[in-house]
């Protein structure tokens, strides 16, 4: 499969989505093979999909190097509202486990990992739709960590992508960025695996 063609005067949040359209796209049909609108069960395993991934990179939220860089960082850390969104459906949050290795490699990695980060916070407003609709949950119970930012997950975003646009780095340290990008969307893609097994396995008769 060839490469993508990655257009060198695009802001580099685009230049970011088309490097990692292709590992991106494979983990949103993957989650969708597992139906988590099929039911409250269902929806709880991707919950735990998403605490595993928010609990890795909680620090980075905390982290004084990056805040100076992506101004109001700590604020769009969503860990707690996860966990409440789990609690909600009668879950706790799932076990601790060994931060991913390839997290920790330095600050433009980190960046990578927060750009995904904030991706799946717009694209939650769509997940958001469907579990409301489908499952009866709504920002106060059950799906609160995908309600949205009240200005506006659209607008969020922008100021997110704004900041990272305006970061001074040479080729190096971008192509770092989109590395740690690459590495979480492999990390999250791994928790689904495990959390989330396809309807079609799960249907399967057995042997």
């Amino acid at each position: 499969m060839n490469a993508p063609i990655v257009c060198l005067n695009a802001p580099r949040s685009q230049r970011l989505k088309t490097a990692t359209h292709q590992t991106h796209d494979a983990l949103d049909k993957r989650i969708m093979a597992a139906d988590i609108f099929a039911s409250r069960e269902h929806f709880a395993g991707f919950l735990r999909v998403q605490y595993r991934f928010h609990r890795d990179i909680e620090h980075l939220y905390a982290d004084a190097a990056l805040a100076a860089l992506l101004p109001a960082l700590a604020e769009r850390a969503r860990l707690l509202k996860i966990a409440n969104d789990l609690s909600d459906l009668g879950h706790g949050v799932p076990e601790p486990g060994a931060p991913p290795a390839t997290l920790g490699q330095g600050i433009w990695h980190s960046l990578g990992w927060l750009y995904v980060a904030e991706g799946s916070n717009l694209g939650g407003t769509v997940l958001f739709k469907m579990a409301r609709d489908q499952l009866g949950l709504h920002r106060g119970f059950g799906a609160g960590h995908l309600a949205g930012h009240p200005e506006g997950a659209a607008r969020h975003w922008r100021q997110f992508t704004q900041a990272l646009d305006s970061i001074v780095m040479d080729d190096l340290q971008e192509q770092q960025v989109i590395d740690g990008a690459c590495q979480a969307f492999v990390t999250v893609r791994g928790y689904v695996e495990q959390e989330l097994p396809r309807v079609a396995d799960t249907q399967a008769s057995p042997a």
